[in-house]
């Protein structure tokens, strides 16, 4: 059976055919199709697979854990900036180990095309010690699931599969296999492993620094990593995941004069790639994102001039490898940077027409003479385009929930009239901790929460926020009489403006929830909302 699907569907797939029983995940492009197609498949339905949007990556993989713990099959999805909200459990479970087989899939965005960085997830795996899978295409998006489950419960360790918009975002027709039975409850025989206090941690540490050199030989055998030795010496290359696409391309009937090592399973393969180095004259590294695997054989190796990639400026340092960029290393093109034309002018993304985002702009936007501008504090959503022109209201945007403590931070170094603007689902997810914090020492901030009553910027997917801010916001602490509640419309811009004021004024923690529907909800998802929110009071 053969289906034509993106590489993140391809994966989700994978996971479903691989016995998967559970899906955690909070949306973040470019991997949020992953989950999406499981909670659309019919398959996934039938066969009782979890797939309810998590709050934040931390809760999504902790839940994982614990499906994971259970003896059930288990993965959790999030984008690469998501990982770094997740690293506490992600770092500590390599430790603990798993018992169900773990996946943790991670969405890298070389480029930043919806991302503050160009953060190279492997690093984190290999940080961790775990074993690392980079699928080259779509393919083996799809059949690395069922090796990354079984390589987990034979290794009793997560595994992370690392993959990249450009593979995410593209389609390509799927061999599929046989579906495997979930497994049943299965509980772990020896729970100490799971308690990391000192006592227990030391010897799990122990186990897993051991297992470097299982992960190596794994690495060796594996059937993603592969060495093609030819005749001619000149020109080795070393392709890492989808840059091995890249390599082909270029190449096409020239294959007889170039030795390849592909790379799709971390640890490095010692053995291939020394094998490789000792052939050829010279060795050109070709990986998407970081420089990790050139750094590395420079480590290797004393004749660094004798390797090639990022580091000695034969391919671009950031952004996204191409086939153009990755020609002219090889050596196919004199020059050729396949730069875009200055005659084709970018386009910055807009915010819809009849967005609420854009009327709570304005309403701040017309107070701004009088309490200064630089004063408010953005976070990460559709409004983080409030930081562009027409609007250029917000100065600040680092990452989930930064607003409210960074303009807690600014008013408690002095700055007067500090606002912080925040999504109902960006509030939820990493938000909410540092409202506590403002509480606490009442620091005179106004916190606004654009509420859209959805997860807007990645495709209107439920917000776990929707009915429920009031009463977190008293629950943490909010002064019932400084909570208020406010509708984004033209014909309320003036009474908006007023209230704004006056709560901006007070010495203390003011929260405003902006409230209205995102202009994108179907007029059903709209009346679902208005249903939970009925039920919920």
């Amino acid at each position: 059976m053969k289906r034509l699907l993106l590489g993140n569907e391809a994966l989700a797939q994978g996971a479903i055919d691989a016995g998967l029983s559970g899906v955690y995940a909070y949306p973040g492009t470019p991997s949020t199709e992953v989950t999406e197609y499981i909670q659309k498949s019919k398959t996934a339905t039938k066969l009782g697979i979890h797939s309810t949007w998590s709050v934040n990556e931390k809760t999504a993989m902790e839940a994982a854990l614990g499906m994971s713990y259970s003896g059930k099959r288990a993965m959790a999805v999030m984008k690469h900036v998501g990982l770094n909200v997740a690293s506490d459990v992600f770092m500590n479970m390599a430790v603990s180990g798993v018992n169900g087989g773990l996946v943790v899939v991670v969405a890298d965005d070389p480029s930043m095309h919806s991302s503050q960085n160009e953060q190279d997830s492997r690093f984190y795996g290999k940080f961790a010690l775990l074993p690392i899978l980079e699928p080259s295409n779509q393919q083996e998006a799809y059949d690395v699931m069922h090796y990354a489950f079984d390589l987990s419960e034979e290794l009793k360790l997560p595994v992370l599969v690392r993959m990249v918009t450009r593979l995410s975002h593209s389609r390509a027709g799927i061999n599929l296999k046989e579906r495997r039975v979930q497994n049943g409850l299965k509980l772990p025989v020896d729970t100490s492993r799971f308690s990391l206090i000192p006592l227990y941690a030391k010897k799990q540490f122990k186990k897993l620094v051991s297992k470097k050199i299982v992960l190596i030989e794994n690495s060796e055998i594996s059937i993603f990593n592969s060495l093609n030795l030819k005749k001619d010496k000149a020109v080795g290359i070393i392709a890492c995941g989808i840059a091995y696409n890249y390599v082909m391309e270029n190449i096409g009937k020239n294959e007889e004069f170039f030795s390849i090592l592909k790379i799709s399973q971390y640890p490095l393969p010692k053995k291939k790639v020394k094998e490789l180095y000792k052939h050829c004259d010279k060795v050109i590294v070709i990986e998407e994102g970081y420089p990790l695997v050139e750094e590395l054989i420079h480590n290797y190796f004393d004749e660094n001039d004798k390797i090639k990639g990022k580091l000695s400026g034969d391919l671009p340092l950031t952004g996204e490898l191409t086939p153009n960029s990755v020609g002219n290393a090889i050596g196919f093109y004199s020059n050729n940077t396949g730069e875009i034309p200055d005659i084709v002018t970018g386009r910055p993304p807009q915010l819809c027409e009849g967005c609420a985002h854009a009327d709570l702009f304005n309403a701040i936007n017309t107070l701004l003479p009088e309490i200064g501008d630089k004063k408010v504090f953005g976070d990460i959503g559709c409004y983080a385009l409030g930081a562009l022109p027409p609007y250029n209201t917000i100065s600040t945007l680092i990452d989930m929930g930064a607003s409210i403590t960074m303009a807690k931070g600014a008013a408690d170094a002095g700055l007067k009239n500090v606002i912080a603007v925040i999504g109902d689902s960006t509030f939820t997810h990493s938000g909410m901790t540092g409202l506590l914090d403002a509480v606490y020492e009442n620091t005179p901030i106004t916190v606004i929460i654009s509420d859209n009553s959805s997860v807007a910027m990645t495709g209107t997917q439920d917000s776990i926020a929707v009915g429920r801010l009031k009463n977190i916001c008293l629950g943490i602490g909010v002064d019932p009489k400084h909570l208020i509640t406010m509708v984004p419309l033209k014909k309320n811009h003036d009474e908006n403006v007023k209230l704004l004021k006056k709560e901006i004024q007070y010495e203390g923690v003011s929260v405003i929830i902006s409230e209205r529907p995102c202009v994108r909800l179907s007029r059903d998802k709209k009346e679902q909302i208005k249903q939970r929110i009925a039920s919920l009071n």
